[in-house]
């Protein structure tokens, strides 16, 4: 048996699996609130006991090895992030497991989802535009949740190799005077703006207040309800139009990081958007203003226009790469 998760700054979601030759097959799934625990090993002990409570006792199953996907930049065997309530230390969580060091496993989230790739089914994909990917090609993987990832993948002669990016964490750069307001006004209250506080999560709610600072929200008042969740909720009903503005600003600002990511890689494999946003927002992303930011980069826009897009519809893609990282490891 193996035990893969997603750790994440929002939820934790981990899932048991039994092995079925060279296949992964999910014997137990359970998501968790992350603030809802003051440790990742008292997360994990709670849920041993709720899946002891569905039948499936892990004293009496034999856990070969664990692997976690970390919303956070891996380091040393530990998890560095700005978006974890707590620290994770590979082997800590391997005491508390019952493993040796050398069968459990920390990676990057967006690693973990890009090594998901090569398992995903085609119903686990939905392409936006028609380009074709080339065989053996770099390809890429940006997602937007609680933060922002991004991880690439090299072809290495025999498979796919993945490499973990901060690229999250580099200078957000403005395209137009909206995306300069933000930019400004971000200036006065943080030491540094990075791309991240404007493609992700809570990019939404600094959208809102800095370009539509006459219209209030109730909600934004209430710390138990989340800003971007309401926000795109109202923009799909069309009872708010800063709202449906909102959502348009910065889908814009999410295809042209991503479009900046595919300069630096020039992944003619693939671009892949994945994380917890994308498929909240799925309308949005089909409406063409995500390709269109995507691609318009001056003299090699017609370049980019040749790379495809796809959004992975698995969300449990992370947990799914982390699975089948520890199940080579067991296999050494």
């Amino acid at each position: 048996m193996i035990l893969a998760g997603d750790i994440g700054g929002t939820k934790c979601t981990l899932v048991l699996f039994d092995e079925d030759g060279s296949s992964l097959k999910p014997v137990h799934r359970i998501s968790l609130p992350t603030r809802g625990f003051p440790t990742l090993e008292a997360l994990l002990a709670d849920f041993q006991k709720l899946a002891q409570q569905d039948g499936v006792n892990l004293a009496n199953r034999q856990l070969k090895a664990a692997a976690f996907g970390v919303a956070a930049a891996i380091i040393g065997g530990r998890a560095l992030s700005n978006n974890l309530p707590w620290p994770v230390d590979s082997q800590s969580v391997a005491t508390t497991l019952g493993l040796a060091p050398n069968r459990m496993l920390l990676l990057n989230d967006l690693v973990a989802a890009a090594s998901s790739l090569a398992y995903l089914k085609p119903t686990d994909l939905m392409q936006l535009n028609d380009a074709i990917a080339e065989d053996r090609a770099p390809k890429a993987l940006i997602a937007a949740g609680t933060g922002l990832g991004e991880a690439i993948l090299f072809w290495d002669g025999t498979r796919y190799r993945v490499t973990p990016s901060e690229a999250s964490l580099t200078d957000f750069a403005p395209r137009n005077d909206c995306e300069l307001l933000l930019l400004q006004s971000l200036r006065h209250r943080l030491p540094r703006v990075v791309t991240e506080e404007i493609v992700s999560g809570r990019g939404f709610r600094s959208i809102h207040q800095i370009i539509f600072p006459g219209v209030h929200h109730a909600f934004f008042d209430d710390p138990s309800v989340d800003p971007a969740a309401r926000i795109t909720q109202q923009a799909f009903e069309g009872t708010c139009s800063a709202c449906e503005e909102t959502l348009h600003i910065w889908m814009e600002a999410y295809g042209a990081e991503a479009g900046n990511m595919a300069l630096r890689v020039l992944p003619f494999g693939g671009v892949y958007i994945a994380g917890g946003i994308a498929l909240k927002i799925l309308p949005k992303l089909k409406d063409g203003s995500f390709v269109h930011a995507f691609t318009d980069k001056q003299k090699l826009s017609s370049q980019l226009a040749k790379i495809p897009i796809f959004v992975v519809l698995n969300e449990d893609a992370p947990v799914l790469g982390a699975a089948y990282e520890a199940l080579a490891a067991v296999r050494g």
